[in-house]
């Protein structure tokens, strides 16, 4: 048996974690970790495919992989080199032809957008109204966070069903105003846009709950939404939290029973419950 063709391949991984610093339950500053993330933009012959939000650990693999999932090129012989450039946050997929995907827009007609996490695409122009907004300043107490987590357990109806779903929650204090569950926490998000939007809901004194990671798409919805306080009990990445310092979002993540940790907007927490410290 003949072996394949392979193509060359950059060699661009990024490191996969950031060192940044967040202040606990104890108001006591701590210096943690947390996941990379980097918009990549997937080119065929400089033919731009999609944006996919990565680690960036591997780029390389992942653009082919993405090309062979989606089915858009079958033959990996085809491809001549895979090259990233991160300055220019993008993968150039070359090909022996030059000519890019066959019956490219074809195929993009019939392109479905999926609910898997991180590969959804961000338009340009949401980019550009996102700095437009101004967020109310918004202040939130230490035990209303707990009241709020213990009240939320009370939800995740399909999760405790049958896993495989993501929950998020519009709040008011510690009321559960709606609560949705999809595959995919953006799906869930967007569902309760639409209900704020229909209803005429505004977000300055709101709070919005996720069980998944805060990514920087997460901190663009809940934005958009106008919400100033952002509360996961997963963790952030990267550029979730670089998004949210530009945009004054308050973001508490890792928040389970009395633990949590504020990424940004500490001065917005009010400690007034704070939990004795083991051995104390």
């Amino acid at each position: 048996m003949q072996d394949k063709k392979l193509p060359k391949l950059s060699d661009a991984g990024l490191a996969p974690t950031h060192a940044v610093t967040a202040t606990d339950q104890y108001g006591e500053v701590r210096h943690v970790r947390v996941s990379g993330e980097s918009p990549l933009t997937l080119k065929v012959d400089n033919q731009e495919v999609v944006t996919l939000m990565t680690l960036g650990t591997h780029p390389e693999l992942l653009a082919l992989g993405y090309l062979r999932n989606q089915r858009l090129i079958d033959d990996i012989s085809l491809i001549k080199s895979v090259h990233v450039d991160w300055e220019k946050e993008s993968v150039n997929v070359e090909t022996y032809t030059g000519e890019g995907i066959s019956h490219w827009q074809e195929k993009l007609s019939k392109r479905t957008v999926t609910t898997g996490c991180g590969q959804g695409t961000v338009f340009s122009c949401t980019l550009d109204k996102i700095y437009n907004q101004k967020m109310a300043t918004a202040q939130v107490k230490q035990s209303l966070l707990y009241s709020l987590l213990t009240v939320i357990t009370q939800y995740n109806e399909v999760y405790k069903q049958a896993g495989a779903v993501h929950g998020c929650a519009l709040c008011q204090n510690d009321n559960i105003l709606t609560f949705v569950e999809d595959v995919g926490r953006h799906n869930a998000a967007d569902a309760i846009s639409g209900k704020m939007w229909c209803e005429d809901i505004p977000g300055e004194d709101k709070i919005f709950y996720t069980t998944g990671r805060l990514t920087s798409e997460m901190v663009m919805k809940v934005a958009l939404m106008g919400i100033p306080i952002l509360l996961s009990r997963s963790g952030v990445t990267h550029m979730g939290l670089e998004l949210a310092r530009d945009l004054g979002v308050t973001m508490i993540a890792r928040a389970k029973g009395k633990s949590f940790l504020v990424y940004n907007g500490v001065d917005n927490l009010i400690y007034d419950a704070q939990p004795k410290k083991p051995g104390s």
